[in-house]
């Protein structure tokens, strides 16, 4: 199998830059704190020898804090053209996209995904909201994917995505996004009770 390609779509934080519904529940600059800290983290976790390390960048320049990385412009037109656009632009063999709201991505989470695409599978990572948290495709696959008509950050996307897709696909397990205050909160818990289960194993 030819050599995987991770992509992921951030943006260059700054306050007041996106995050705005996160913004609204705890502040301009602990929204941008936490999306740097977020970034950071995951796209230095994910560097890794097994795939190429790709940023779509949407902002004026990487974060000095991610490190040496690859980045590339995102592009124009809504997040559908932008994402078909990375993926075609990248088919030389299986292509995962990835954003950066999801803080429990891990290595392993990865290499599964790009696993599952033998075969000829799509792969979708669902995340809690109806959205998605991955979406990996072979290298025929990636070539002519059409992601145009899918309704975005609604409760439909993942449904949308699905029927885009077509054909043989694999679901991963449902993780988490930090969009809100709320889902903040919800993600901290469930780490404070994963860590307590672990001390009382």
């Amino acid at each position: 199998m030819a050599r995987a390609t991770l992509i992921v779509f951030a943006r260059t934080p700054a306050i007041g830059v996106g995050k705005t519904r996160l913004a609204r529940d705890v502040g301009r600059v602990e929204a941008w704190r936490l999306y740097r800290q977020m970034s950071s983290r995951l796209i230095r976790t994910l560097s890794d020898p097994r795939w190429r390390l790709i940023v779509r960048l949407a902002g004026a320049r990487p974060d000095p804090v991610w490190g040496n990385v690859q980045c590339e412009d995102q592009g124009r037109g809504d997040l559908g053209q932008k994402l078909q656009a990375a993926l075609h632009a990248h088919a030389d063999g299986p292509v995962a996209v990835i954003g950066t709201d999801t803080p429990d991505v891990t290595p392993a989470r990865i290499a599964g995904a790009f696993a599952a695409t033998r075969g000829g599978r799509a792969v979708l990572g669902p995340a809690e909201d109806g959205g998605f948290w991955l979406l990996a495709l072979p290298q025929a696959r990636a070539r002519t994917v059409d992601l145009s008509g899918i309704r975005w950050s609604s409760p439909e996307t993942l449904a949308d995505t699905e029927a885009a897709l077509g054909g043989a696909m694999t679901k991963l397990e449902t993780l988490a996004d930090i969009d809100t205050g709320e889902d903040l909160v919800r993600w901290r818990r469930t780490q404070r009770s994963a860590r307590m289960s672990t001390i009382r194993s």
